[in-house]
């Protein structure tokens, strides 16, 4: 293990006894998800910096990643994830499923060290592009950049399709009245259940292109951060379409004319 590293498996294990530690202290178990958008852009500018931020691929992937990370946390805050009691609320459904001391061996090792864990790993493809410094910025960077850039735009647009059903939504029930359907199905949500999980996992796969970019190698460790989200993606859709499906039994006619994922013609 290289001393570049080092540092960083160091310092994601502490942040992750940290969050853990918070969850304990506070009884709230989001301190993962407000670190979320945050942590990966320390960790690529880490790497970029390894390099003296003179690497120009280093340096649009920092770059990248702190528009994602920007982006991210201003969604995160107008949703209340950082005000007192913002806990994500399938933390509450779990913890109701298990027995105290189950509940913190979950949080223990999968809330603070699993997540952690994921949130570095994504960004590995910068560690690993640190071995192609000095190798010209080509096509296959630009296409990356390019393809980032339209996943990240996707996102926030699906996003913006959410927070505004969502507050249209609480308007009218404060006024009494009913709302159908009681989900999202507007805008990019017309075409996939979750179009903004889509984008989230592509960008990270376009990021990794920038790996291959930097050493030619279509298949390096890097690679394990894109494949360990998008398992993680699968995972939680599920569990978060069971919730819904659970609240709102006609979200499974929405199940059958709609694309889980990728984006597709509506039926």
């Amino acid at each position: 293990m290289d001393d570049a590293l080092f540092h960083a498996v160091l310092g994601c294990s502490a942040i992750a006894g940290l969050c853990w530690l918070l969850g304990v202290l506070t009884g709230e178990y989001s301190w993962v998800d407000r670190l979320w958008s945050i942590l990966p852009v320390g960790y690529v500018a880490w790497f970029a910096s390894r390099a003296g931020f003179a690497d120009l691929r280093l340096n649009v992937m920092a770059l990248l990643v702190l528009a994602w990370g920007a982006r991210l946390t201003f969604n995160f805050a107008r949703k209340g994830g950082y005000a007192k009691g913002g806990e994500d609320y399938r933390w509450a459904v779990l913890r109701a499923k298990m027995s105290p001391w189950q509940w913190q061996v979950f949080a223990f090792f999968f809330v603070a060290g699993i997540q952690n864990a994921i949130i570095f790993i994504i960004t590995l493809p910068a560690w690993y592009a640190i071995r192609g410094v000095g190798r010209p910025f080509g096509a296959l960077d630009a296409v990356a950049t390019l393809l980032f850039v339209a996943f990240l735009v996707g996102e926030t647009i699906a996003d913006q399709d959410q927070w505004r059903f969502h507050q249209a939504k609480k308007a009218k029930a404060e006024r009494g009245e009913a709302v159908d359907p009681p989900f999202c199905t507007t805008g990019l949500f017309r075409y996939s259940r979750h179009p903004n999980f889509f984008c989230e996992q592509a960008l990270w796969w376009s990021l990794y292109l920038f790996a291959v970019a930097a050493t030619g190698e279509w298949l390096n460790p890097s690679i394990i951060g894109a494949v360990v989200l998008t398992g993680l993606f699968h995972g939680s859709t599920g569990f978060t379409e069971s919730i819904t499906l659970s609240k709102y039994p006609s979200y499974a006619e929405y199940q059958k004319k709609t694309s889980r994922l990728f984006p597709w013609t509506p039926g």
